[in-house]
């Protein structure tokens, strides 16, 4: 079984528990027939033969088991920096360019796509970015915003419309500003790039 509940000496040698039974010279062997085996435990225990090779122990139905390892999905969060901490925002492309290390889903919306500043813009209107890949936005109508008088892009009135969810290993992003507030005071731009490795 799987849930380790402690140690117990005994004859001199230093057993592990599986579901609260210590190793007993009839316990786990008893079910075990092969190198690699596993024993858990449902109303007695019994035999969890090894898995394949590029399996991964999960659990089905309150059990572990065995299944492929495309089911286990890695969270990943990139985050850069588009400009000093101090400088206030202009209007500008290529306000950082830089590829992809690797290849990654991102998530849905704002859940896969932010923005943030160090400083707060002003007065009326947004902090609005665009995001390139291989010279492409990945946006369609709703490029990425801040509100102005806020220093991050979630909760924005304007949810960004992120179709591009694909990003290529080693493709090249680059960062935009196509708006800023009217105070233009907004300065410490940073994206964040989230969702899975793929």
């Amino acid at each position: 079984m799987l849930l380790l509940y402690g140690l117990q000496k005994i004859n001199g040698e230093v057993k592990l528990g599986f579901n609260g039974d210590l190793y007993q010279v009839s316990g786990a062997s008893v079910v075990m027939t092969t190198k690699g085996d596993l024993v858990r435990y449902d109303s007695e225990r019994e035999r969890l033969g090894i898995g394949s090779t590029n399996q991964v122990l999960t659990v089905v139905a309150g059990l572990p088991a065995w299944a492929a390892a495309g089911h286990v999905t890695q969270s990943r969060a990139l985050e850069v920096a588009a400009s000093d901490e101090t400088t206030a925002l202009t209007v500008a492309d290529n306000k950082i360019k830089f590829r992809m290390p690797f290849a990654m889903t991102l998530n849905a919306g704002e859940d896969g796509v932010r923005a943030s500043l160090s400083t707060a813009g002003g007065t009326s209107g947004t902090t609005t970015v665009d995001i390139t890949m291989n010279g492409a936005s990945i946006f369609t109508t709703d490029l990425l915003e801040i509100d102005y008088g806020d220093t991050t892009s979630v909760g924005a009135t304007t949810e960004p419309n992120v179709t591009t969810t694909a990003l290529t290993d080693n493709s090249e992003i680059i960062i935009n500003v196509d708006a800023i507030t009217g105070s233009g005071a907004e300065c410490g731009l940073k994206i964040q790039l989230i969702g899975t490795l793929t």
